[in-house]
């Protein structure tokens, strides 16, 4: 069992000062019990904290270190930056290189706008769509999450489900209305609700692979029928990339699915571990935007110097390295296999599902292709197995609502290690 003595007073100490004593809610692990453990440094696919206990990461800050912790040429960007200035609050040529960069991974970009978060590129896009369609409504799927902004939180899984959260606090009731919810993959349901309100409809917006109620992937032709719905009835489809964005593939998972959207949002890997977010997409419907159009958006730090030398190096490496999206879907896979047959073996109804380098496991009988199903898990049991592998050196997202990512800096050693620690849990 590690000592985690300085992480417990850390924690007795922040609650003094931060509301729950963490700044984002997931991590006061409230969903799986004990003290959050604080961290202090992290090289290359571990995690180490306060008192020195090492973990092999499989939340890389929640998905943006794709290429692991501390590579060199994204740390000699920053630090080559930070020389030059922090920020300048005008413009610089390191937005336009990471906007055309952007522009040649991910073909159906024609403009991009720089925001300084998922949650605020989500919620430029929406504000977006509903400014180029001149409709209010907007539907989002039971389980997905888009941030914290208003429009989202109705049903959004995720953070919310991990704390048990039922009504949405600081919403107001008009806001709530205007957002419709729709369960994901049950096209007929969508079908129904574009039949009755497509002309107040202004978008749809989802995760094209979810990753906060679990790694959820989309059934066969579900996307392609909301496109062809979308452009039938001048309904913006807004693809959420924060977490699937040069994850999945260079052009994301619009390339690995071969499903195309109208706006496209991004997060995490775009900033290389930098707060950093973005959307872009059309011409047509991005020329709405502010200076070019009357919808307005702005942010002091978007387009931050920093954040653009330690985004454009990331993203330059996965541009020029396609065998690292190779390499991440051999190891996750492997992850998978290994976890499949053990559980078969041993005769446990475990649901594990995976697209490219994400994947979660799910303690329930049936297959996991929504919010209804992901919930059917059974969570004391994922409490164990989480405070299993954590006292084993394998650090988890707390919250059985959430994806696991993989880095590039998980090698052999890495994989062989946590296959025996996920197969040693009993229950």
């Amino acid at each position: 069992m590690n000592n985690n003595s300085k992480s417990i007073e850390a924690f007795r100490l922040a609650q003094n000062h931060i509301p729950g004593g963490v700044n984002s809610p997931v991590r006061a692990f409230q969903q799986v019990g004990g003290t959050p453990l604080f961290m202090s440094h992290a090289k290359g696919a571990y995690l180490y904290d306060l008192d020195g206990n090492s973990y092999i990461d499989y939340i890389n800050s929640w998905g943006p270190m794709i290429l692991g912790h501390g590579h060199a040429e994204v740390v000699k960007a920053v630090q080559s930056q930070a020389q030059q200035a922090f920020s300048f609050g005008a413009p610089t040529c390191a937005e336009v290189d990471m906007a055309a960069l952007i522009k040649k991974m991910v073909p159906n970009i024609d403009l991009i706008r720089m925001v300084s978060s998922g949650t605020e590129a989500c919620m430029s896009a929406v504000r977006l769509a509903r400014g180029f369609t001149k409709k209010n409504k907007i539907i989002k799927f039971e389980g997905h999450y888009h941030g914290h902004a208003d429009s989202f939180l109705k049903k959004a899984g995720s953070g919310l489900a991990t704390l048990g959260i039922q009504q949405e606090g600081g919403v107001p009731k008009c806001v709530a209305d205007d957002t419709l919810i729709a369960t994901f993959n049950n096209i007929e349901q969508i079908e129904k609700i574009i039949e009755q309100q497509h002309t107040e409809i202004a978008c749809i917006i989802l995760e094209p692979v979810a990753g906060n109620m679990g790694c959820v992937l989309p059934q066969k032709n579900f996307l392609e029928r909301i496109r062809t719905l979308c452009t039938q009835h001048n309904i913006v489809f807004i693809m959420d990339e924060v977490m699937t964005g040069f994850r999945l593939a260079r052009g994301g998972a619009q390339e690995k699915l071969n499903v195309w959207a109208d706006l496209v949002t991004y997060g995490k890997v775009i900033g290389g571990g930098m707060p950093v977010g973005a959307f872009g997409g059309r011409k047509d419907i991005m020329s709405c935007i502010a200076p070019l159009g009357n919808v307005y958006q702005a942010g002091t730090l978007s387009g931050n110097p920093i954040a653009m030398a330690a985004g454009y190096t990331t993203l330059s490496i996965l541009n020029n390295t396609p065998s690292i999206y190779q390499q991440l879907e051999r190891a996750t896979q492997q992850l998978k296999n290994a976890f499949e047959i053990h559980f078969k073996t041993k005769q446990k109804e475990v649901q594990i599902n995976q697209c490219g380098s994400m994947i979660s496991l799910h303690f329930c009988t049936q297959p996991v292709t929504n919010f209804s199903t992901a919930s059917a898990g059974n969570n004391e049991t994922f409490k164990q197995f989480f405070h299993h592998c954590l006292a084993h050196g394998v650090y988890l997202p707390p919250s059985p609502f959430e994806t696991w990512f993989i880095s590039a800096a998980i090698q052999d050693a890495e994989i062989k290690k946590t296959i025996d620690v996920v197969t040693a849990f009993h229950w």
